[in-house]
């Protein structure tokens, strides 16, 4: 059983890689979507599903057949982490296509680089200064 899972993880990360190399907003919200549930999945299988030694309990009970909760625990921490972040991904997304009406990560990073909307040239000279000066010795 173990085999399955660890196959069908490693299937789960490289789909949720490429989707996150795509173009499309979209798939790349997917792709960390996938790729987090892939890591989930990969710390479930890690941490067993039958154990041959039984986590916290004393050696006469009989229960031979209990897996380690401690993956448990993290695996269920991490699915709630990892759907607010999908949700908080999917708030930008919608918000990115009000504000650009584009999918495409091109059109995001050009916009980036451009200088803030409320930037008055006349106000404060030609170009944007940096505040941090770096200095070396």
């Amino acid at each position: 059983m173990e085999w399955i899972a660890a196959i069908t993880t490693g299937g789960m990360a490289g789909f949720g890689l490429w989707m996150l190399l795509d173009r499309n907003l979209k798939r790349v919200v997917l792709g960390v979507a996938v790729l987090g549930n892939a890591i989930n999945l990969g710390v479930l299988t890690a941490g067993r599903f039958g154990a041959q030694q039984a986590a916290f309990v004393s050696a006469g009970s009989g229960a031979d057949d209990l897996a380690n909760p401690l993956p448990q625990a993290l695996v269920l921490t991490a699915i709630v982490i990892g759907f607010s972040l999908f949700i908080f991904a999917l708030a930008l997304l919608k918000r990115t296509r009000e504000l650009h009406g584009d999918h495409s990560t091109d059109l995001i990073s050009s916009m980036t680089e451009q200088p803030a909307p409320d930037w008055h040239a006349g106000e404060h000279g030609a170009a944007p200064e940096r505040e941090h000066k770096e200095t070396r010795p």
